[in-house]
């Protein structure tokens, strides 16, 4: 078993003890991402804005570990409003294309430096 450390600076830095991902083997763990822009380190306001940040963290760190959006197998979507599910699809729908990865969505009490969307993803590397 090969493990692998995955960093980029395209994607804000870890605010606590963990890594942007992990890879093992071929598969990559992307630690739950929310809508801080790497370069400022700052929340975007709003849900759409954090949103598409999020996904572009993502994609970063994808990109990184040799990968990219296509090659996510699953999400795990953290709201603090389940009324954003809507726009959360909207915004699957814009970055992702069929057949889609699988994804669990769930509603929280709270998220890291008071985001409203926090993203984590599994993938597969062929």
């Amino acid at each position: 078993m090969s493990r692998q450390t995955i960093h980029t600076d395209n994607a804000p830095a870890a605010v606590g003890t963990y890594s942007q991902a992990v890879k093992v083997d071929n598969t990559v763990y992307v630690s739950g991402q929310i809508g801080l822009d790497p370069s400022t380190m700052t929340l975007q306001e709003g849900f759409d804005a954090q949103a598409k940040q999020v996904f572009a963290n993502i994609a970063a760190i994808c990109e990184a570990a040799g990968g990219s959006l296509k090659d996510v197998v699953k999400f795990n979507v953290s709201l603090t409003d389940l009324g954003d599910f809507a726009a959360l699809n909207e915004l699957f729908v814009a970055n992702l294309s069929e057949p889609y990865p699988a994804r669990a969505a769930v509603q929280v009490a709270a998220l890291p430096k008071g985001a409203v969307v926090e993203i984590e993803a599994i993938l597969h590397l062929g």
